[in-house]
């Protein structure tokens, strides 16, 4: 698990946490989970083992799915086979609601206060060439998502940064104008669509709206992460 994806799970079980859930967070290293909580279940899980997957799902109201993987030229799958193990495990305990974290990358689209070199250079370089295998993949998951019979919300974050609190954001239909997303933001936009049908089977994208990074601050994070 990168450092990356610890941030975004523990910030979404703090959400969760906060809203009076009972909570199972699923890892591969419990041990190193940075949270406890009354309640708050951590457990042992590898989202490519499908009857693992099985055993965390059953009796869930609701599933919130943060999968990641770092950027790299070898193939991922981590989404798409987490992905179907997810979904078949859903259907065999009829849990109906998913909830999932993809990428505006998957589908990216010019911004129009970005300028030609983000559009032109920086976009293309990050989606077709550092996270070409992760944005493949995330979008064979949301294939398969869009394709199952659960009440899913996929939803579509910008440019990742962290900040300690919940702060003003965006949602929309497919498409947002803004280019960042804070992770305690995309947490709390998560959990509210728990409970909210206005984007069920349907695509959500998120943006900060305060507080954001610049570009330069984003760039070199993802160089050298």
């Amino acid at each position: 698990m990168s450092s990356e994806q610890t941030v975004r799970r523990v910030a979404c079980s703090c959400h969760t946490l906060a809203a009076g859930h009972q909570v199972i967070a699923v890892t591969r290293r419990p041990d190193k989970f940075p949270q406890q909580h009354p309640n708050l279940t951590v457990a042992r899980a590898d989202v490519l083992d499908a009857s693992a997957v099985e055993g965390v799902v059953s009796g869930a109201d609701a599933i919130l799915s943060t999968l990641g993987a770092p950027y790299g030229r070898k193939p991922v799958t981590v989404y798409s086979v987490g992905a179907r193990n997810i979904l078949a495990a859903m259907e065999r305990h009829h849990v109906r609601r998913l909830v999932v974290v993809s990428s505006s990358a998957t589908d990216p689209k010019p911004y129009a206060d970005a300028g030609f070199f983000f559009n032109r250079v920086v976009q293309p370089f990050v989606v077709n060439v550092l996270g070409k295998t992760v944005y493949e993949d995330m979008r064979r998951m949301e294939e398969l998502i869009r394709n199952s019979e659960v009440d899913w919300t996929i939803v579509r974050p910008s440019g990742l940064f962290d900040t300690d609190f919940v702060s003003d954001y965006e949602l929309a239909e497919d498409h947002i104008a803004g280019r960042f997303t804070a992770r305690s933001d995309l947490a709390a936009a998560m959990l509210a669509q728990v409970d909210d049908e206005r984007y069920v089977r349907k695509i959500l994208a998120i943006a900060s709206s305060e507080n954001v990074p610049s570009m330069a601050r984003l760039i070199m994070r993802e160089a050298f992460s």
